[in-house]
């Protein structure tokens, strides 16, 4: 059977996730100057982004893989509790699951991001455990929804949210899948899965991480870390080298990271756990749900903020040799997630035929425009149309495999009209750009974004860098 498939049945399962609802914060914009009281950079704030993070991101995930999630926690009755709410909501998760806590500040990371980079973070509320009420009214919340799930999820931050009760309810739900900064608490309480990711494993084994090769080191003490943390199976995550899985009755198993497993991403973590929570919930061996999760957490870390991966892009990512480039279906329903998590899609299209400085600055520059970049790729025939004979140099499988690896491209489709108005009707995105010297009002695509509620703009492009005059000078043999 074919993994992208194991992705269908999802909205047959249903999850408790259960622990720390955080908001995350993102404060963008550009850093130009450095500060007269200290040489650290001063950040114009342009964009602000509320989004849930902690449990709640294991939630957002999950709703947006399209399972049946429950979250419950516990927020304050402050400003941040309300923003936690609202954001919960935006990505489809009911906030009626959240026990209120007066005069408990609700926790939140702020991080300050200059020119694309996290240039600091600094976090507030929090710093006690919540009202010894507020903790019982969660605990007997969880008891009394744990059995009527498939799968239970605590993402226990260590922050006195969950406490010995709460624990204890969730282990009245199986299979218990536990992501816990402290693993030892949970250990009287037999989890049937532990997601600890390197340092957490290696503090549990009171080991240092860095002391031996990580493969090495989890698959001689595999039976340790299970004792220690009580639990049936241990998925190990290792960011860019994939994940271990370690039971007491198989010989360890790697999942090895493919692509771009290397970019960093706040919330890949949790787009792991929630697709190894999903998979469970339909059956899967913990082998064949860490290769899938590993996969989901490979697309949330090539995303900036904290990340979120659907079901449409988590179904297109698992497809066998299929490559990157996404079917209108899939593009339509990942962009509706996107747009319900207060994302602005950037759409732009070409061909793209030779890809050029150029083209990688205009990309660039389409990215920074919004939250989401869709790049729609002329087909081969297309081209031929557009450019005549000769053309395309390069076919559209090689021209997309190039575009999906480009940092700032989030999707790529490829159409077969001269233009994308049937596309754009479709997807509807906030902002249309093009790259030259066009003039928006006489772009067949003009009326149809406006139409849609969107806006077209047009960006600037690097002279002597078009395709056609890189093809003519290696045809004529006078370089490049």
């Amino acid at each position: 059977m074919r993994t992208e498939s194991w992705v269908d049945g999802l909205g047959d399962v249903a999850v408790l996730v259960t622990g720390d609802a955080i908001l995350d914060v993102w404060l963008r914009g550009p850093a130009r100057r450095l500060g007269r009281e200290a040489p650290v950079p001063v950040v114009d704030v342009a964009e602000t982004e509320l989004v849930p993070g902690g449990a709640g991101n294991t939630a957002a995930n999950l709703a947006a893989l399209g399972v049946r999630v429950r979250l419950l926690g516990i927020a304050g009755d402050d400003r941040a509790g309300a923003d936690l709410r609202r954001a919960l909501r935006r990505h489809g998760v009911d906030d009626g699951g959240l026990v209120t806590a007066p005069g408990w500040s609700t926790p939140v990371k702020h991080r300050i991001v200059g020119g694309g980079q996290v240039l600091a973070r600094y976090d507030t509320g929090g710093g006690t455990p919540p009202p010894a009420s507020a903790r019982r009214e969660l605990a007997a919340a969880i008891a009394a929804a744990a059995g009527d799930v498939d799968v239970v999820v605590a993402a226990d931050y260590a922050t006195g949210v969950l406490d010995d009760r709460a624990r204890e309810a969730a282990a009245h739900g199986r299979p218990l899948l536990v992501d816990a900064h402290r693993l030892a608490d949970w250990l009287p309480y037999r989890p049937d899965v532990v997601l600890p990711d390197l340092g957490e494993a290696a503090e549990l084994l009171g080991t240092d991480p860095s002391a031996a090769d990580p493969w090495d080191l989890l698959t001689a003490r595999a039976p340790e870390l299970l004792r220690r943390a009580g639990a049936g199976t241990a998925i190990v995550t290792l960011g860019r080298r994939g994940a271990l899985v370690l039971n007491g009755s198989t010989q360890p198993t790697r999942v090895e990271r493919a692509g771009r497993g290397d970019l960093p991403g706040i919330g890949a973590g949790d787009a792991f756990t929630a697709a190894f929570a999903a998979m469970t919930g339909t059956g899967r061996t913990p082998a064949e749900a860490a290769a899938v999760a590993d996969t989901a957490a490979r697309v949330a870390a090539a995303r900036p903020g904290t990340a979120v991966c659907g079901r449409a892009e988590l179904r297109r990512a698992l497809r066998p040799g299929g490559g990157p480039a996404a079917t209108a279906e899939e593009l339509a329903a990942a962009l509706a997630e996107a747009r319900r998590a207060g994302r602005r899609v950037v759409f732009t299209n070409g061909c793209f035929d030779v890809l050029h400085s150029g083209h990688v600055a205009f990309l660039r520059e389409a990215r920074a425009l919004g939250d989401v970049l869709v790049v729609a790729v002329n087909d081969d025939d297309s081209v031929a149309r557009l450019k005549g004979p000769g053309r395309p140099v390069n076919p559209v499988e090689d021209r997309v495999a190039v575009l999906a690896a480009l940092d700032s491209v989030d999707h790529v489709t490829v159409f077969g009209e001269d233009t994308p108005v049937r596309l754009i009707e479709e997807l509807r995105p906030g902002l249309y750009v093009k790259g030259g010297d066009y003039d928006p009002r006489m772009l067949p695509e003009t009326p149809v974004v406006q139409r849609t509620g969107g806006e077209v703009r047009i960006l600037g492009y690097l002279p002597d860098r078009s395709t056609t005059e890189i093809i003519d000078r290696i045809r004529s043999g006078s370089g490049t």
